[in-house]
Parts: C-alpha cells; sequence; structure tokens
C-alpha cells in the first residue's frame, strides 16, 4: 500500500511538474507575440484593454496553444491580442464592438449586430464569462432597438452555445423571454406569407454588391433561413433546459418545418447546391453559386446525399483561390475583384466572415456525416490558407500580422484598405469611417475554429465534453490547454512519444489536472465532468 501511495504521489508531482514547464513555455510564447504585435502596431482607437495591459490579459484569459509550426499559433494569439481591442466597458456592461472606430451604421455603444454571434462564440472561451455575457444582455437591454434586427444574427444559438460552454443557466432564464419576442419579430418583419420561410437583403446578411443581390432588393437566402432554423432549435433546447415542454415542442417543430422547406426550396437540383431565390415574380433561382450556399451546413440542416455541393470547396472554378473561399463560385461570368464601386463587395472577394461560415460548417460535415467528398486534410488546409492571408506588407516593405475586411483572393491585398486610404482623393474619408476603418476587424472568428475545428472540442448541453480533433495525422503533438467548459479547466494533450509534454505518450484529456480519457493517438473521445 504504501508503494502505491508512492506511486501516486510521484506521478501527481511528475504532472505538477510538467505543468509547470509548459506554463512557463506558453508564457514565453504569449509574452513574445504580444511583444512583436505591440511594436508593430499604430493603436489609433484605444477602449477597456489597451496594448499596454494585452500582455496580462492574454496571460490570465486566453486558452494556450501548440502544435507544429508557427504560422497558427501565431495567428491564434494575434486573433486573441486583436479581439480584446473591442472589449468595450459602458454603463450597461461589457459590450464587443466590430469596427474599432465609431461609424454611422452602428448603434448604441458602436455595437453592430451582423458579427455578434461569432463575437459570443469567439469569447465564450475567455476565462472571465462576463465579457460575453453582459454582451448578451446588452443585446437585449431594449428588444425593439432597430439594431438588434438590422442585420442577421442568430441570437438565441449564440445563447445556447455560450451555455453549452460556460453553463450559466440564470443567463438562459433571463434572456429566454426576450429571445422569443425576437423570434416573432423576425416571423413578422421578414416571414415570406404563409411559408416557413424567411426573406433578407444581401446587405443586411452584411453582402453587400452580390451577384444574386442584384436580382432583387429581397431574396429567399439560405443564410437567414439556416439561421432561423438556428433561433428555433435553439429555443426549443432552451425551453427543454428551462423544463418548459410545451415551448419546447413548438419551436421544434418550427425548426423542423424550416428545415423541410429549406431542404425542399433552396436547393437547385441541377446546380447540386442550395441557393438564392429572389423575390421578383417569377422566383427563379439565381443563376450564382455562392460561398453563403454552404451556410445551411453550419447548423447540419442539409441530408447526407447532398455532400457533393463540397466539390466546389475543392475546385479552382468553383471557390478555392490562393488567398482563401471567394464569395462567388469563379466560373461565373459575374465573378469580379473590383477596385472601383462599393468598397465591400461580395461577389468575389474572400471575407472572412464567410470564411469562418464555411469552416464552422465543413467541420459540421466532418462530425455530422457520413461522406467521402471532405476529409480533415481539406479543412486544415482551408484553415491554414485562412491564417496565411493574416498579414499586410507596408509601406516600408515590413510583412505585419493584419486582420480587415476582404481580401483579392489571387494577391492577398485588403481591398477596402486600398481602397478607403485613398477615396477618390481625400484619404479615410469620415463618412466611410476614418482612418484604418477596418484595422483589427471583428468580423469573423479564428481562435473558435482552433478550438472546436482543429483541436476538435464539441459543446454539448449534457454535463460531458467530446473531443475529436481534425488535426493532421503526422503531427508529432499538439495541445489546447486551460480551456474554460462548464466550470472546469480543460487540457486537451497529444505526444505521440512524450518528449513534448512530459506526460507520456499519447492522447489525453485533462479535467482540473486529471487524466479523465486517453487514447494512443488523437481520436473521437467523450468525458463525464
Amino acid at each position: 500500500m504504501d508503494k502505491l501511495i508512492a506511486c501516486i504521489c510521484l506521478l501527481v508531482f511528475s504532472c505538477a511538474a510538467a505543468f509547470a514547464d509548459e506554463d512557463r513555455d506558453g508564457a514565453r510564447r504569449i509574452s513574445e507575440a504580444v511583444e512583436k504585435f505591440n511594436a508593430d502596431d499604430e493603436e489609433l482607437y484605444r477602449q477597456f484593454i489597451p496594448n499596454s495591459e494585452a500582455e496580462e490579459f492574454l496571460l490570465e484569459q486566453v486558452p494556450r496553444f501548440d502544435c507544429p509550426g508557427n504560422l497558427l499559433v501565431d495567428v491564434y494569439y494575434f486573433r486573441w491580442w486583436t479581439y480584446r481591442k473591442h472589449i468595450k466597458d459602458t454603463p450597461d456592461g461589457f459590450v464587443i464592438t466590430e469596427f474599432l472606430p465609431p461609424v454611422r451604421w452602428a448603434g448604441k455603444y458602436n455595437m453592430i449586430s451582423c458579427a455578434a454571434a461569432m463575437h459570443i462564440r469567439e469569447g465564450r472561451w475567455l476565462r472571465n464569462a462576463d465579457y460575453v455575457s453582459d454582451y448578451l444582455r446588452a443585446w437585449f437591454a431594449n428588444p425593439q432597438d432597430a439594431t438588434l434586427r438590422k442585420y442577421s444574427f442568430w441570437a438565441a444559438d449564440s445563447a445556447l452555445e455560450l451555455y453549452k460552454a460556460r453553463g450559466d443557466i440564470l443567463l438562459l432564464k433571463d434572456l429566454y423571454p426576450k429571445l422569443k419576442e425576437n423570434f416573432s419579430a423576425w416571423e413578422k418583419e421578414h416571414g415570406v406569407g404563409n411559408s416557413p420561410l424567411f426573406w433578407q437583403k444581401d446587405s443586411a446578411d452584411g453582402m453587400e454588391c452580390s451577384i444574386s443581390g442584384a436580382l432583387a432588393g429581397k431574396a429567399i437566402r439560405a443564410t437567414i433561413n439556416s439561421y432561423m432554423y438556428g433561433e428555433a432549435s435553439a429555443l426549443s433546447k432552451i425551453a427543454e433546459i428551462l423544463s418548459m415542454k410545451e415551448d419546447s415542442a413548438l419551436y421544434r417543430a418550427r425548426a423542423e418545418a424550416i428545415k423541410r422547406t429549406i431542404n425542399d426550396t433552396l436547393w437547385d437540383e441541377s446546380a447540386r447546391f442550395y441557393k438564392v431565390i429572389p423575390l421578383t415574380k417569377d422566383r427563379k433561382f439565381s443563376p450564382a453559386r455562392e460561398l453563403h450556399g454552404y451556410t445551411p451546413w453550419y447548423f447540419s440542416i442539409p441530408p447526407a446525399e447532398r455532400s457533393d455541393a463540397w466539390e466546389q470547396a475543392k475546385s479552382e472554378e468553383g471557390f478555392k483561390a490562393p488567398f482563401g473561399y471567394t464569395t462567388a463560385e469563379r466560373r461565373n461570368p459575374k465573378f469580379a475583384v473590383r477596385y472601383s464601386g462599393h468598397e465591400c463587395q461580395w461577389d468575389g472577394p474572400v471575407w472572412p466572415y464567410a470564411t469562418t461560415i464555411t469552416l464552422t460548417a465543413l467541420a459540421n460535415l466532418l462530425n455530422d456525416y457520413n461522406q467521402s467528398v471532405m476529409d480533415k486534410s481539406d479543412y486544415f488546409d482551408a484553415l491554414k490558407t485562412y491564417a496565411s492571408a493574416h498579414f499586410r506588407t507596408r509601406e516600408d516593405g515590413k510583412k505585419v500580422f493584419w486582420i480587415d475586411e476582404n481580401i483579392n483572393p489571387f494577391t492577398g491585398d485588403w481591398i477596402s484598405r486600398t481602397r478607403l486610404k485613398n477615396w477618390n482623393g481625400a484619404a479615410w474619408p469620415e463618412s466611410k469611417g476614418g482612418k484604418e476603418r477596418g484595422k483589427d476587424y471583428n468580423h469573423s472568428e479564428f481562435c473558435n475554429l482552433i478550438i472546436t475545428g482543429l483541436v476538435g472540442v464539441r459543446t454539448s448541453c449534457a454535463n460531458t465534453l467530446i473531443v475529436n480533433p481534425l488535426a493532421p495525422d503526422d503531427w508529432p503533438y499538439f495541445s489546447l490547454r486551460r480551456l474554460p467548459y462548464k466550470g472546469k479547466s480543460i487540457d486537451i494533450i497529444y505526444d505521440r512519444d512524450g518528449s513534448r509534454y512530459k506526460l507520456g505518450r499519447g492522447f489525453k484529456i485533462l479535467v482540473n489536472g486529471v487524466v479523465k480519457a486517453s487514447s494512443p493517438a488523437p481520436r473521437k473521445l467523450e468525458v463525464k465532468l
């Protein structure tokens, strides 16, 4: 017995020592990254956490990620570094902004609902959950505020995703009546006749000047209908969590009706793709495949036999380009990358917002479907391409980390920035948002794609943790440490030969420092908390 106790103590001591070494290495990596980001930055717009406090914020708040090579790790920390710039302390609590300078199309506190769901999904992994909990509450402090539904915003789904990660049932109870009101308002304002469908303008989807949007102002789009399916499905699950059986059944039926009608109405069989139907007299499909046709997979709506739509993501005649997925298929005659007209066009350029939707959808395809069109190497290649676009070469020739608005798919140039710095002979016009409007643009995710896709954290309403990595098979190691999940601290570690993290060989999930599941190689594991 004494020997057993001694062995256990030695194991605990060894784990603690290994974690201490890894903490030091991880802290050093963060400190070096922040020092570089700060040195290369022109800090034009300060909010709650200035650059001088960025290192402390990342060290305290951010889950630590490690993998072979520098690109993904550097961009991961760069995106957390930019995210904290958008945390704003207000009389109504914390909010998250999209643009750093004030823009005329924003609402109170410079809030914009277009990417709010992404702000929540990304920010739920910070150790301080108040940042996004306050933000959600701020959106519903006045549900009649016109800015709440100015853009498509899957708010109930966001609230549910936050609950899955953090387990705050009081927040759900507080928000549920307001989320129901919001859904009813969408039905009233955007419903299509007596059908379960919804309409939206491309600009209110955040997708101005799209090929399909030019055909008519209002259209039945896969975007808004997928979001509203997500809303109804989330309301059903929230009602179930809150023991409201009648509500749960009502919203489940509503969700199924939307899902069925999306699959029956928006699928173009001849094109093998989900398409836009402009609300014109003839109501014909738009002739263009557009990247947002993958949005139904964001909510796992399509049947498995439609997985062949993803062939277009692998084709250079479809959406694949050197700097990411184009917003319209390249074979379409109206595909364009223009440096004239509106600065935000969705008829060809790469948009990180659309990349986020597509990669989330692809992770769902790989997790939820039995198909052979895409595999995890396709996810990794797309994620790596996305990471590679996070740069700008300055006028002095130095290459620096950068996130902005829309990207030239063939050169990597940030199009709107190039346009706005000399807009019709006037640099950085105030009517367009002023100097460096799009710098550190908070209109997409990256860190959440690493956490839920590459490392494979699949959230659940149950008191469990599911991890299904999409990391490359040839990686000798990777880790995600200090991830807050349902009141626990999670470490996900793979070390092929045990030399990297000094915790033995193989794939492990640790909860509060204790190994709860393991396997020789990365695979899907489930842990009861």
